[in-house]
C-alpha cells in the first residue's frame, strides 16, 4: 500500500501493537485498495539491503517480467517512534535498482588468462568451474594442510541463509577445514581493548542503550558519528536524535572529532576539533584535572577501590596477592607481571617511576591534541558536575596506530567517573542494539584450531609459516572472546596458499598499502589460488583466478535480521523474488553445492534440500526462537508479509548486574574486576616480540607513533599533513561505489581546511595529488572549515584504479585515479590487536 493511502486509514487502526507484521494493512481492516489498471500492474516482493552498515533495512522491490521497475522502502506502519517506527532505507538502499543493473555486473563464471590483477578473463561453464575449483581445493589441502586455505573477510553478503560465511564455511569444512580469522577491519582495535578492560570482546557493543541518554545530563562522544555510519530510519542515528529530543535534563553534548560530522549539525554544545590519534592525551589531561582537584578522592575513590584494579599502588598490591593464589594456574601465572609501581594515579600525576615524564596536565595535552587547555579544563569540570554522564567511543578512534589504547582511555574515563551502572551512564563502549534472532545453516566442524588476526592475511601469504601467538597474535579457537586462555603457544605453521574471497573488497581495496598488496597477490607462486565470488567487477575481483557471479539480494530467496547496529527496533525480513538473475549468476548456496558435488560431497552439503527448502527449515527454527512475535506457520506465508518487528522491551544499563553484585557477577578479566591496569596486557608486554618502535603498555597510555602527529621523521620526509579516513554517506565501506547516483550525491573529494589550502595555492574543486612514500591518488579538493587545520579527511571505500596509461605521480608510483585512501595507508599491524591502523597517515597535497 502506498504511504498516502495508509495514512488515510491510520485513524481506524487504533493503538498499534509493539510487535507487528507488515503485510498490506488493508487486509487487516477490510479496506479494499483501489483497482490498479492492468497496464501498470507490477509484482511486489520484499527484500533487504544487506550491506554492512549494521541495519539491514527492508526493501520493497517492484518488477515487471522479471526486471526491477522501482524500489521503495518500509512505510507499512503508523510510524510511532518506540512502538512500530519504520525502518526506512537510506539513499544506498534506495539505489539498489541502479546497483543491481550496474554496467560492471558479473554475468558468467570466468577464469583468469592474464597476469593477476590485469582483469583478463575468459568465460567458462559452471561445470568446468566446479570441477577445477574442487580439484584445486582438495590438492592444496592435501599438499599444505587445510590451514593453508584462507576464508577471507567479506561483509557484502554475510547475512541470511545463503551468506558467504555459511555457504563457503560449510563447503570448506567438508573438504577438511580452513583457516579463519578473528577480529574485523571495523573493530579490530576495539575488541582487545574491551577484553583488557572489561573482560569480553562483546562488551564493546554492550554499552548502555541510546535511550538511556534520556536520563543523562552530559553526553561525550569520541569519534561518535551514527548519523553518517548508521543512517537507517531505524538505526542508531535515529535513536540518538530521538533520545536527545526526549531528554529533559538540559543535557550538554560534547563531540570530539577531527571533522565536523552530520551527527553534530547543531546537536552539539561543544565541538573539540582534536588531532587524529591523540584522544588518549586529551583524556589523560581531563583525568589529571579530576585527580588534582580532589574530586576523585571525594567522589570516585570508593567505586574504584571496589570495582576496579590499577588506579593506585594499593589496589595493585592487593590484586597481585589475590591473583597469585588463584586456583587456575594460568591466571595465577599473571601475578609476576603485576608491578604496583605502574599505577594509573602516578602515571597521570607524574609521580614515582613516572616522575621524569611529568604530569599529564591540560597544558601538556593541548600541545599534543590541538584542543586548548581551557577547553580541556571545561570538559573536566562538566564531567565532575554531571550526575549521569553518557560517554561513548566510536570505532574510528581504534583504527589508529595504538588505537586500542585510545579506546581503553575512553573506557578508563568512564570508570573514573565512578558512576557506571547507573541510569543514563555508559561504560564508554558502543551502545547495545536489539536483535531479532534468526537461525542459520550449520557449517559443521572445522578441525583447524587456530585463527589469525583478520588484518594480517597478506603477511601470512608471505611468511605465515612463522606466525605465532607472541609475534603475530595467532589465537586458539578455544580461547573465544576472552583472555583467560594461553594463546602464546599458538602457531600457524604454513603460508596461505589459497584465498576464498566472497562478497568482499578487502583483498585489495579495503586492505592497507594497495600498491604493495597488489605486488604480493600478483605472484601466483606464493598464493596459488584466489577464488572471488561477487556480483560486480570490484577492484578485488580483478585479482581472481576464478570469478563466480553471485546473484544479488534482490534476486534471492533468503531472509535476514536487523543486523548488529539497528538500534532498539529489531526486525526480520523474509525475502522473495520475481527477478531473473542476470546472465548465469547463481546464489552462493548453488555455487557451493556445485563445487561440493564435484568434490564428492554434494549429498552431505545439501542434505537433499534446495534453497527454498532450507529457508523453510530454518524459518521454523526462527519462529520457535521468537515466540513473542505473531509469525505465520510457513516461510512462504512469511515471505508475503515481508517484515516482522519488535521494539526493545527495556533499555540496557551497562554493567548494572556487576555493580549491584560484583561477587556474584565478576568480570571475565584476570582480576575479576574492571582493569585500568590490564594484567593480560602486562603479560603480553613482557612475553611478546614486537617490531622496533612498537609498544604495549598495561596502562591506557598515549603513545607517540609512526605517522602520528608527533612523528618528526615523517614530517621531515615531506609529509606535513595528517590524513584521516571516514565513512561517507555514499558508500558502506566500498559497497555502492559503482552507483553513479551516489557518486553525484556524495562527492569523493579530500577535505582540507582553507588555511592549509591557501599556503598551497589550492582553490575549492581543484584536482590534486595526495601522496606519500606508498603511492599517489588523484581527486578534487574540498575546502571547508569542517576539518581541523593540519588534517585532511577523505571518505574511505573508493575503488583502487591505477591509471591505465601508466601516469606516474610525485610518489614515483602509477597514480590511483580511483582515489582509494588505502593507496596511501601503511601495512603495520597495531601492537596489541595486530589490527588495521588505517587512520594513521601522513601525506602531502599538491595541485595535479
Amino acid at each position: 500500500m502506498e504511504r498516502r493511502n495508509f495514512l488515510k486509514m491510520s485513524a481506524a487502526i487504533g493503538a498499534a501493537a509493539t510487535i507487528t507484521g507488515c503485510e498490506d494493512s488493508a487486509k487487516e481492516i477490510n479496506v479494499v485498495p483501489p483497482e490498479v489498471p492492468e497496464s501498470s500492474l507490477e509484482q511486489l516482493n520484499w527484500s533487504a539491503c544487506l550491506v554492512n552498515c549494521g541495519s539491514n533495512c527492508p526493501i520493497k522491490v517492484f518488477s515487471k517480467d522479471g526486471v526491477i521497475t522501482r524500489i521503495e522502502t518500509d512505510h507499512e506502519t503508523t510510524d510511532e517512534y518506540g512502538v512500530n517506527h519504520q525502518a526506512r532505507a537510506c539513499p544506498r538502499g534506495r539505489s539498489l535498482r541502479q546497483r543491481t543493473y550496474a554496467t560492471d555486473r558479473l554475468r558468467s563464471p570466468m577464469k583468469r588468462v592474464g597476469k593477476r590483477g590485469e582483469a583478463k578473463f575468459v568465460p567458462i561453464s559452471w561445470e568446468q568451474a566446479y570441477s577445477e575449483i574442487g580439484t584445486k581445493l582438495q590438492a592444496i589441502k592435501d599438499n599444505y594442510g587445510p590451514e593453508s586455505i584462507y576464508m577471507h573477510y567479506g561483509t557484502g553478503a554475510y547475512y541470511g541463509f545463503s551468506s558467504n560465511t555459511a555457504t563457503w564455511g560449510r563447503l570448506l569444512n567438508l573438504n577438511g577445514g580452513f583457516l579463519d580469522h578473528h577480529w574485523d577491519y571495523s573493530w579490530a582495535g576495539v575488541y582487545p581493548a574491551c577484553m583488557a578492560t572489561y573482560g569480553d570482546q562483546w562488551d564493546s557493543i554492550g554499552g548502555s542503550s541510546l535511550s538511556e541518554i534520556v536520563n543523562s545530563d552530559l553526553f561525550i562522544g569520541f569519534g561518535f558519528n551514527p548519523n553518517e555510519t548508521r543512517m537507517s530510519g531505524s538505526g542508531e542515528g535515529y535513536d540518538f536524535v530521538k533520545s536527545l529530543e526526549h531528554n529533559n535534563k538540559s543535557i550538554k553534548v560534547w563531540m570530539i572529532e577531527p571533522r565536523y560530522t552530520d551527527s553534530m549539525r547543531g546537536n552539539e554544545d561543544e565541538w573539540l576539533a582534536i588531532r587524529p590519534g591523540t584522544d588518549a592525551a586529551l583524556i589523560e589531561a581531563v583525568i589529571y584535572q579530576m585527580i588534582s582537584s580532589g574530586w576523585v578522592d571525594q567522589h570516585a575513590k570508593p567505586f574504584l577501590d571496589k570495582y576496579a584494579v590499577g588506579y593506585d599502588e594499593a589496589s595493585l598490591v592487593n590484586t597481585k596477592a589475590s591473583v597469585m593464589l588463584n586456583a587456575d594456574p594460568f591466571i595465577a601465572s599473571h601475578a609476576e607481571f603485576i608491578d604496583p609501581a605502574q599505577n594509573y594515579h602516578d602515571y597521570i600525576m607524574g609521580q614515582g617511576i613516572f616522575e621524569l615524564e611529568g604530569a599529564k596536565t591540560p597544558a601538556w595535552a593541548a600541545v599534543v591534541c590541538g584542543v586548548p587547555a581551557n577547553k580541556i579544563e571545561q570538559l573536566a569540570t562538566a564531567i565532575m558536575a554531571a550526575e549521569a554522564p553518557y560517554i561513548s567511543a566510536g570505532a574510528g578512534i581504534s583504527r589508529h596506530a595504538n588505537g586500542d589504547q585510545a579506546t581503553r582511555a575512553v573506557y578508563t574515563l568512564a570508570i573514573m567517573t565512578g558512576k557506571i551502572g547507573r541510569a543514563g551512564v555508559n561504560s564508554g563502549a558502543m551502545p547495545t542494539s536489539y536483535s531479532f534472532g534468526v537461525a542459520g545453516m550449520p557449517t559443521g566442524s572445522n578441525p583447524v584450531d587456530v585463527t589469525i588476526p583478520v588484518y594480517t592475511w597478506s603477511d601470512a601469504v608471505v611468511r605465515g609459516e612463522d606466525f605465532s601467538g607472541t609475534s603475530d597474535g595467532v589465537r586458539f579457537t578455544a580461547s573465544g572472546s576472552q583472555e583467560l586462555f594461553d594463546n602464546n603457544p599458538a602457531k600457524l605453521g604454513t603460508n596461505i596458499k589459497a584465498i576464498i574471497n566472497c562478497a568482499g573488497n578487502a583483498l585489495i581495496n579495503q586492505h592497507s598499502d594497495s600498491n604493495g598488496t597488489a605486488q604480493i597477490l600478483e605472484d601466483d607462486s606464493m598464493c596459488e589460488l584466489i577464488i572471488v565470488s561477487d556480483c560486480w567487477m570490484t577492484s578485488s575481483a580483478k585479482f581472481a583466478d576464478y570469478l563466480l557471479p553471485d546473484s544479488t539480494w534482490l534476486e534471492s530467496v533468503d531472509y535476514a535480521n536487523d543486523s548488529y547496529a539497528s538500534g532498539q527496533m529489531a526486525y526480520a525480513t523474509f525475502m522473495s523474488t520475481s527477478l531473473k538473475p542476470l546472465g548465469e549468476s547463481q546464489s552462493m548456496y548453488e555455487i557451493c553445492a556445485g563445487i561440493a558435488n564435484a568434490m564428492g560431497n554434494g549429498a552431505e552439503y545439501t542434505e537433499g534440500l534446495n534453497g527454498q527448502q532450507w529457508c523453510e527449515k530454518l524459518y521454523q527454527q526462527t519462529k520457535a526462537m521468537n515466540t513473542d512475535v505473531d509469525m505465520p506457520d510457513t516461510y512462504e506465508e512469511a515471505q508475503k508479509v515481508g517484515v516482522f518487528r519488535k521494539y526493545m522491551s527495556a533499555s540496557v544499563v551497562a554493567f548494572e548486574s556487576y555493580i549491584q553484585d560484583p561477587v556474584a557477577n565478576p568480570r571475565p578479566t584476570i582480576s575479576g574486576k574492571f582493569e585500568i591496569f590490564s594484567i593480560s596486557l602486562a603479560r603480553k608486554a613482557a612475553t611478546w616480540s614486537l617490531p622496533t618502535g612498537d609498544q604495549i603498555t598495561p596502562l591506557p597510555q598515549y603513545v607517540v607513533t609512526w605517522d602520528g602527529y608527533q612523528d618528526q621523521d615523517t614530517i621531515d620526509a615531506g609529509y606535513p599533513l595528517q590524513l584521516c579516513g571516514y565513512h561517507t554517506k555514499g558508500r558502506t565501506h566500498s559497497s555502492y561505489h559503482n552507483v553513479p547516483w551516489l557518486r553525484e550525491a556524495v562527492e569523493d573529494a579530500v577535505w582540507m581546511n582553507p588555511k592549509d589550502a591557501s599556503s598551497r595555492g589550492l582553490a575549492d574543486g581543484d584536482m590534486v595529488h595526495v601522496y606519500n612514500g606508498r603511492g599517489t591518488i588523484e581527486l578534487p579538493v574540498k575546502l571547508t572549515p569542517r576539518v581541523t587545520p593540519g588534517v585532511c579527511s577523505l571518505g574511505q571505500g573508493a575503488w583502487y584504479k591505477p591509471d591505465a596509461s601508466g601516469k606516474v605521480g610525485p610518489s614515483g608510483h602509477v597514480v590511483d585515479i580511483g582515489g582509494c585512501i588505502n593507496t596511501l595507508t601503511k601495512y603495520h599491524p597495531s601492537p596489541v590487536s595486530k589490527g588495521n591502523p588505517q587512520h594513521t597517515n601522513r601525506v602531502q597535497v599538491v595541485k595535479a
